[in-house]
């Protein structure tokens, strides 16, 4: 069986800026708590759990606010939290 491609994927998509997203922002060591509604690359997504640890922060499993189904993953570090929650 032939390998699959494991190149990595740019960063740039799937690191989100605070700058251009007002009402949310970065916060460095924030793990979001179940229920919480945070930024994604994807969109506004709700955290579903809060999983591992992993380089810089914890694995959360997400949810979309426009599509429900089906779940899927972000790092904490790689989120962004509303302009509200400290």
């Amino acid at each position: 069986m032939a390998s699959q491609n494991t190149s990595r994927v740019p960063a740039e998509t799937v690191r989100i800026a605070s700058t251009t997203h007002s009402g949310y922002h970065a916060v460095q060591d924030y793990i979001p708590q179940v229920g919480e509604w945070v930024l994604t690359t994807e969109g506004v997504a709700e955290v579903i759990r809060v999983l591992t640890r992993v380089t810089g922060g914890r694995l959360l499993e997400l949810r979309l606010e426009k599509r429900p189904k089906p779940p899927f993953f972000a790092a904490s570090h790689n989120v962004l939290i509303k302009d509200d929650v400290d």
